[in-house]
């Protein structure tokens, strides 16, 4: 799934664990009523958020994640994180193939077909179609 707007804040990279990391930012839809998505990134796509910027106009690659808890207290909870895996400038496209060079143009051949018989050879015999 993609999400396209402009970065509102980035803030710092948050340490949850010696093993895990995560660094949060907020994307601004640009559409008739704009909306402020909280995405994350987590582990080694972190470092992908290097090089922009509040203001800058992107595309974010992201998955929904979905998760159940249960409180002590027995009581159930549920929460969803929007994770953010791929950040490309808007109007960035993609990779291109190299050209392909163009076949040179060749001047179709003409038909083989068997020559005509002379026109007063035909036989009225010959003729089996119905009509």
């Amino acid at each position: 799934m993609e999400l396209s707007g402009k970065i509102k804040v980035i803030f710092d990279t948050k340490e949850i664990s010696p093993t895990f990391k995560k660094r949060e930012f907020v994307l601004t839809t640009e559409e008739q009523y704009p909306q402020h998505i909280m995405l994350e990134m987590i582990q080694k796509n972190i470092d992908k958020l290097n090089g922009y910027s509040v203001g800058d106009d992107v595309t974010v690659g992201i998955n929904i994640k979905g998760r159940e808890w249960n409180s002590p207290q027995g009581e159930t909870k549920y929460f969803n994180t929007l994770q953010a895996w791929r950040i490309d400038r808007a109007g960035a496209s993609a990779p291109q193939a190299a050209p392909v060079a163009a076949a040179p143009a060749v001047a179709p051949a003409a038909p083989s077909f068997p020559p005509a018989p002379p026109a007063d050879s035909f036989d009225a015999q010959d003729d089996d179609l119905p009509f």
